[in-house]
């Protein structure tokens, strides 16, 4: 036997056993990265929640993870947390993957509010039991456990009180909307009937700008163009009125339409004590976090909590960031 021959089946055989013991290893890493909280949970026998969120590019979800994630780590529950970015059909899919993974429970944003449905039936078919947060399900399909999230009808109310004191009682006003989230629908609802309460104010248009801010300055642009006497717009999200602002500055028009948004992000506060947005509805996205993760671990222990546990708003304004 040469040497070459040597090496194929006895060196070679020994490196090729290290290089697999490697990759498998590498694998392993790879998987655990979406993990986030409380990694020897599993060792503990604690359970693993999936969670799904609508998406990780704004603000008030990264803030609503922070809260999911400290209330896991408290609990020594692990997490496994994915974000759909919009995508019903890939939330769907993070959902069908969770069950298949054997998750003890769900906490779901959904992207769509009917169509999440068809994935909380197969999720109570596999007897795990799902938290909605921030998001409902409208779906007449699936049951879900408790919802957790702002109460948005009341914060559309607190929106338009903001509108009617920034605009005098008077005036034309649009909303940059998201119809396929039913938190949406309850903010311009709540809107809708707060607004009623002051003849001298019109809603003449409702447009969707998918609560994305490059969306919201197209949407913002044509609203402009249409409607020359436009004196305020009601953005259901920070991200929507940040893309309404980018518009209404690039049209030379700031100052004379009055924004009001939703969630008092940190940059929307920063744009609100500069006077470049009149005021927001603030949210507490760490508190939804940790209610929502409160109540499943509830649902797992046996208890029956509230099925929808709602979550005060409050107001921010340029004299709240002056402390007056």
């Amino acid at each position: 036997m040469n040497n070459a021959a040597r090496c194929t089946t006895s060196g070679c055989g020994r490196l090729f056993q290290t290089w697999l013991l490697l990759a498998l290893f590498g694998l392993c890493g790879c998987r655990k990265e979406q993990s986030t909280s409380s990694d020897n949970a599993t060792a503990l026998g604690q359970p693993t929640v999936g969670v799904t969120l609508l998406t990780m590019q704004h603000q008030f979800y990264q803030d609503l993870r922070a809260g999911l994630e400290a209330e896991a780590a408290a609990r020594g529950i692990r997490l496994v947390v994915t974000s759909a970015e919009f995508d019903s059909s890939r939330q769907a899919n993070q959902i069908d993957e969770f069950l298949v993974q054997g998750v003890a429970g769900l906490i779901v944003c959904p992207c769509d509010s009917r169509s999440v449905g068809a994935s909380i039936v197969a999720a109570n078919r596999a007897h795990v039991p799902v938290v909605t947060a921030d998001i409902a399900s409208t779906s007449p399909l699936g049951e879900v456990a408790v919802h957790v999230a702002s109460d948005n009808v009341q914060g559309g109310r607190r929106a338009a009180e903001l509108m009617a004191k920034a605009l005098g009682g008077k005036g034309q006003v649009a909303i940059l909307s998201h119809p396929e989230v039913a938190s949406v629908t309850d903010r311009v609802t709540g809107f809708r009937e707060g607004i009623g309460a002051h003849a001298g104010i019109a809603v003449i248009a409702e447009l969707s700008a998918d609560g994305k801010r490059d969306k919201a300055a197209r949407v913002m642009e044509d609203l402009l163009q249409a409607h020359a006497d436009l004196a305020g717009v009601f953005c259901i999200n920070d991200d929507t009125a940040l893309g309404a602002l980018a518009a209404i500055e690039s049209a030379g028009l700031m100052g004379k339409i009055k924004i009001i948004g939703y969630d008092a992000t940190p940059e929307a506060r920063a744009k609100i004590a500069s006077g470049a947005i009149y005021g927001d509805v603030i949210q507490h996205p760490r508190e939804i976090g940790a209610r929502a993760l409160q109540a499943l671990a509830d649902v797992l222990a046996g208890a029956s909590p509230p099925a929808v546990i709602p979550i005060d708003v409050g107001t921010f304004t340029a004299e709240s960031a002056s402390g007056s």
